[in-house]
């Protein structure tokens, strides 16, 4: 009988040797690498960014009230996430951090999938944002062309929308605006 491997669990050093144009995670003790995001996917971020950014962030046509950051560093607990997109909401969070990370859980997250980067959302990170209290949790799908929102019931995800296309919608936590999902889409 052979003995198997032991897996150390990753550490902030091996994130930190990734080359530059990686983007890296712990996630569960792994470390997770991926290139920087492809077009359609970092279109779909952007537009994402600027229309709640400037509705919920700085209070454009909108009510305020938000930090919304993109690819925001994560340290909750052992992990180091990186969504596409965070939001704290101010009360929970009055000033940014003075460090290059966040040990606060947002309030909100958006994931936009990839072929490469959708199992790890969905089967890994998902749970973990649960788990950790994140209250809502969007997937966007630059391929499919979809929105799904979730929010957290008891530390699970129960989905509380499904959009596609050029739907006009009004999504929590940030229903207060309409979000034109046309957008989105490269």
């Amino acid at each position: 009988m052979s003995a198997l491997p032991i897996r150390k669990p990753a550490t902030y050093d091996d994130l930190l040797a990734l080359p530059a144009n990686r983007v890296g995670q712990i996630v569960n003790g792994m470390l997770y690498s991926q290139p920087r995001p492809a077009p359609r996917h970092a279109r779909s971020s952007s537009m994402l960014g600027i229309n709640l950014g400037s509705r919920f962030d700085m209070g454009d046509d909108g009510p305020g009230g938000w930090w919304i950051l993109d690819e925001p560093e994560l340290h909750l607990g052992d992990d180091v996430l990186v969504p596409d997109l965070a939001g704290w909401r101010r009360e929970r969070m009055p000033a940014l951090p003075e460090t290059a990370w966040f040990e606060l859980a947002p309030d909100w997250l958006c994931e936009v999938l990839s072929p490469s980067t959708a199992r790890l959302d969905r089967s890994e990170k998902m749970p973990l944002y649960a788990a950790l209290g994140v209250a809502h949790l969007w997937l966007v799908d630059p391929e499919l062309r979809t929105l799904e929102a979730y929010e957290n019931q008891q530390g699970r995800w129960m989905l509380i929308a499904a959009h596609a296309d050029q739907d006009v919608v009004r999504v929590a936590p940030f229903a207060a605006a309409p979000l034109e999902l046309a957008w989105l889409w490269a």
